[in-house]
């Protein structure tokens, strides 16, 4: 054990392990890292993510002058393994050597460093970068070689090189992103949450159906159409002529006082402050009425279906609330169509649409077919319910209460408590 060349040989062999032990780490640490991340720390100026950035623009590169490297230094090493097996142990040390070899880099050089480089990746690869530039430099042409080989081989088997960045998200994986985004808080999370939510979206499922639009008739008495808009919780009404498929235009109350305090109020003052009605298809994406609304300088539009007719009304305010979630502190507290009861129940108006539903209640009441609770009761039946019934929709309890005009006006919701 005293011989100074068998000392070279096991001082040459931990070194190379540690050569070992780095490539491997460092193969793990760049394929690891978070390319959007190495971006921004890229666009901050960081000098090794720019290097790590530029080697990871070609991957068969890099990861050519890696194996190079780490087959060079393994090969070496099993070589001088020999060696030393054959000084201490003779000819039977030639089978002990590549057993105590694999067992030794296995753990040292591959096992190890790989689990630090994938636990620590920017740790591990932006030092790194500095070093394999330098080495893809030095060996380039046998880099270059090796690659124009392997891929004239993957050519040959119908397999095409395609350096192409594909590191672009989809809706769906940025949504992901976003929702395990753990250092995001939870509302500005929810609001982006919610603008990647809106083209799933469209106008008919938050606008108010025609059923519960408060406008006004043109052919009401003054006295009347005065006391509506003075009593009005809307800031926008449409004005119409006996019925809403009339619509005349959209009447701001801000500009009510022009004529409120004018001593000879007619219709025809009314009328020259409305400003003309603007239409939206009823299937129209959120994201693209937001657009929409924000070309047209508009606040407020009539909502129509394939045949022209009025189905509803929507605001901007409505999509807003999409995003950022709520006005009101306590939805279920102020829809004139979710009443809470003292059972833990809800009576709830049959034309409520099942995302106001949800959202006042924090509920998961299916939206991927009908609008309404009443399109939910009919649908689940299959029929118009001709006397009460109560029914199940997943854990809720929904029993209908009161029918009308072959519809279904009320219904008593409640979520039954977890079993035990």
């Amino acid at each position: 054990m005293d011989d100074p060349s068998l000392g070279a040989l096991f001082g040459a062999i931990i070194l190379l392990v540690i050569l070992s032990a780095y490539f491997s780490g460092s193969e793990t640490a760049m394929m690891a890292l978070n390319r959007y991340r190495l971006r921004h720390l890229a666009n901050e100026g960081h000098g090794g993510a720019k290097r790590a950035s530029q080697l990871l623009e070609r991957p068969d590169r890099l990861l050519g002058v890696i194996l190079i490297g780490n087959n060079f230094v393994n090969f070496s090493a099993a070589s001088i393994a020999t060696l030393i097996a054959l000084r201490i142990l003779g000819e039977s040390g030639v089978a002990a050597a590549p057993i105590i070899c694999t067992f030794v880099f296995l753990i040292f050089s591959e096992v190890a460093p790989k689990t630090i480089a994938a636990a620590h990746p920017e740790k591990i690869a932006l030092p790194s970068s500095y070093v394999l530039q330098v080495l893809l430099w030095v060996s380039y042409p046998l880099v270059w070689l090796v690659n124009w080989i392997a891929n004239g081989l993957l050519w040959m088997l119908g397999i095409r090189q395609d350096n192409t960045n594909h590191d672009h998200l989809s809706r769906d994986e940025l949504r992901t992103v976003v929702f395990e985004g753990s250092k995001i808080a939870a509302q500005p999370q929810n609001m982006m949450l919610g603008v990647l939510d809106l083209d799933k979206v469209t106008v008919d499922d938050i606008m108010v159906p025609r059923t519960e639009i408060v406008g006004i008739d043109i052919n009401d008495a003054l006295d009347e159409i005065v006391s509506q808009i003075c009593s009005s919780q809307h800031t926008r009404m449409p004005v119409f002529r006996d019925d809403i498929e009339n619509v005349i235009g959209i009447l701001h109350l801000r500009k009510a006082a022009k004529f409120l305090t004018a001593d000879d109020l007619t219709i025809a003052a009314i009328l020259q402050e409305t400003d003309d009605p603007y239409f939206v298809p009823e299937n129209t994406p959120l994201q693209t009425q937001l657009y929409n609304f924000q070309q047209a300088k508009q606040r407020i539009a009539l909502v129509v279906n394939e045949y022209g007719d009025i189905e509803g009304i929507v605001t901007i305010e409505d999509i807003l609330e999409e995003i950022v979630g709520e006005f009101t502190s306590d939805l279920a507290a102020y829809s004139i169509d979710i009443h809470p009861q003292g059972d833990d129940s809800y009576m709830v108006d049959g034309g409520a649409h099942i995302r106001l539903i949800n959202r006042s209640l924090g509920w998961e009441l299916p939206t991927d077919g009908p609008k309404t609770l009443n399109g939910l009761i009919t649908e689940f039946l299959e029929t118009i319910p001709e006397f009460n019934v109560c029914i199940t929709i997943g854990k809720y309890r929904i029993e209908v209460v009161q029918i009308q005009d072959n519809m279904v006006r009320t219904a008593r919701l409640s979520e039954p408590p977890e079993p035990f």
